[in-house]
């Protein structure tokens, strides 16, 4: 359920085998919805006084018409009839400004709604750890943020607003027929469970087929988000044909099951309509027949035909409102359960406090891990380590052997199955999150740069930065040169991705906000794999000034960009099978100096190549 006290989804759907829980479920996830409506009593209130009106408005109308009928036409009094017409124009006024008062405040509420659901989903989504997004598609959590919110937001506004018209409107409708012809309601009350119940059940199917609909949409959305993310791939394979089929598949997908559900809303509402009418015809026959036998009067019937068609056209709206109200039910499932996923690293209840200043030592101690998605197989096995504060450590290896697994876990993105990572002494697991990431700047192999400005992707994760520093950490980057030859230089917008950069460009943008961050330890992904020989010697000179104050650690495949580290880690299968420097490395004749004679030789020879 939406927990009232945080105002937040939770928890809204629990299995329950009992079968009298089970027949309360179909909507109970909306009731989750509450806290969010409670925070906006002023619009509750203005939509509430303008149902109410509009409601018992429309419940007047019968009462002139009888008295129309029985008095103005029979008595032939056309002043009666003068003044009663301009009575039903004066309510005909009311109820339309009750029902446009009715729909400004409803509709309002519910954008008001699903913009604070969406907010604290997102707010909830960026919280949880990586291994989350391991084994569930962004595409897919993106659908639950818009398609399943648009069925809440019409769920909050609208349909529940008719809901609610509807619901006063056929109570009150009821009332008034027992008050107009006790012996006729009676016959009509005893039709409501007969149409009732069987609107209930179908009402479970629709709902189930809703849900399936929305799952098969969501991955389909997936798809597409995947595939135009990655539309340059795409049609330089010649890919278009595999994509459109498989969108187009999943598409048909959706389509068959969204058919499913309108078959089953289809079915119920003429279900609802045919018994309800039905049901109504067969009472005013009834009437009819009091009426020619003196019983009671025509304009008696007439206010009673009106109250029943009222009551009637309210429990058909209902049934097709209920059809909508289980299609939200099942989106705000779909987006409970998405808020019910805890984040696998969570922050200490008394978290401990890194000491200022910085001393920048980090530690790896007997450390064991496996990736969630691949338990039996160890990235890291029994690893230790340990990196003094201002010095530079090299990690190299094959792909494979766990380098980037070790970033992963000193920023605490996963824990390590067992053993200890420490930060200046404490185990990072005793330290807040954020705190610990704080601490870390990382340039990472795979850049992301977002669909923003440059001086916005320099100073992300570093909020208020000025000018002033940003363009100091791109000079420092190597990056202020093409960046001012760019058509707004800083306010340039890059695209998503940042598309419109070349790779060395989206390289050295994370350098300089890595730069900008100023954290005290440094982690370097193959930082300058993406730049031209030109580019990396300047951007390696700006790295080295970087990294005389700071603890860093470098992944390099290329072991041209780690000679000057002060120590060089060589991992193999994960776990470390050399420690030393260059040098003392390569004397010692293992994978350091085969790894080492393949590249240098190997340059060495292409460098002989280009001087012939």
């Amino acid at each position: 359920m939406f927990r009232p006290d945080a105002g937040r989804l939770e928890d809204s759907v629990a299995i329950d085998n009992d079968k009298a829980a089970g027949a309360t479920r179909k909507v109970r996830p909306l009731a989750g919805l509450l806290p969010y409506v409670k925070r906006y009593r002023g619009l509750m209130a203005g939509a509430a006084v303008c149902l109410v009106a509009a409601a018992l408005t429309t419940l007047t109308l019968p009462l002139a018409v009888r008295r129309m009928i029985d008095h103005g036409f029979s008595n032939s009094d056309s002043a009666f009839i003068n003044t009663y017409f301009a009575m039903l124009m004066v309510l005909a006024i009311v109820l339309a400004l009750a029902s446009a008062g009715r729909y400004f405040f409803v509709i309002t509420l519910g954008e008001r709604v699903v913009a604070d659901i969406r907010r604290e989903v997102f707010d909830h989504i960026t919280r949880l750890s990586p291994a989350f997004f391991d084994v569930n598609q962004s595409g897919e959590i993106v659908s639950r943020l818009t398609a399943d919110t648009t069925q809440i937001k019409s769920a909050v506004g609208a349909t529940a607003s008719v809901a609610l018209r509807n619901i006063i409107l056929c109570l009150g409708a009821i009332a008034m027929m027992v008050y107009t012809s006790p012996k006729l309601s009676s016959l009509v009350l005893m039709a409501i469970p007969v149409i009732v119940f069987p609107l209930v059940a179908f009402g479970r199917n629709v709902r189930r087929r809703s849900r399936e609909a929305q799952d098969r949409l969501a991955g389909a959305s997936a798809y597409a988000s995947e595939a135009i993310g990655a539309i340059r791939t795409v049609q330089a394979f010649n890919g278009e044909a595999t994509a459109m089929a498989r969108y187009g598949s999943t598409v048909e997908d959706a389509y068959r099951a969204a058919r499913g559900a309108i078959t089953a809303r289809s079915a119920l509402t003429a279900f609802a309509i045919t018994m309800i009418f039905g049901s109504v015809v067969a009472v005013l026959w009834f009437g009819a027949q009091d009426v020619l036998a003196g019983t009671i009067s025509p304009g008696t019937l007439g206010q009673f035909l009106l109250y029943s068609v009222f009551a009637a056209g309210s429990l058909g709206a209902l049934s097709e409102v209920w059809g909508e109200l289980s299609q939200a039910a099942g989106a705000a499932e779909r987006l409970s359960e998405l808020l019910q996923e805890q984040p696998a690293i969570t922050e200490p209840a008394h978290a401990k406090v890194l000491p200022q200043p910085a001393i920048g030592r980090v530690a790896f101690e007997t450390v064991h891990f496996a990736y969630p998605t691949r338990p039996l197989e160890k990235s890291l096995k029994a690893l230790s380590f340990a990196v003094e504060p201002g010095q530079t450590v090299a990690i190299v290896g094959s792909s494979g052997t766990g380098k980037s697994t070790l970033f992963s876990l000193l920023l605490r993105f996963y824990d390590p199955d067992s053993g200890v990572i420490r930060l200046d002494g404490i185990d990072i697991r005793d330290l807040a999150p954020r705190g610990l990431r704080g601490r870390v700047a990382i340039v990472p192999q795979d850049v992301t740069i977002f669909a923003a400005t440059i001086h916005e992707n320099i100073a992300f994760g570093t909020p208020g930065a000025t000018r002033a520093a940003v363009e100091a950490a791109a000079s420092a980057a190597q990056a202020n040169t093409f960046i001012r030859a760019m058509p707004d230089g800083y306010d340039t917008p890059v695209g998503e991705r940042g598309i419109t950069l070349s790779g060395g460009q989206r390289q050295r943008i994370a350098i300089a906000r890595a730069i900008l961050k100023d954290a005290p330890v440094l982690l370097l992904d193959e930082a300058t794999s993406a730049l031209d020989a030109e580019s990396e010697t300047l951007v390696q000179t700006a790295l080295d000034g970087l990294m005389r104050t700071r603890t860093t650690l470098v992944i390099a495949h290329r072991l041209a960009t780690v000679l000057k580290a002060d120590r060089i880690l060589v991992m193999d299968q994960g776990r470390i099978v050399e420690d030393g420097t260059h040098a003392s490395l390569v004397r010692q004749g293992g994978l350091y100096a085969r790894l080492a004679r393949l590249q240098f030789d190997h340059g060495a020879q292409a460098l002989n190549v280009a001087n012939l």
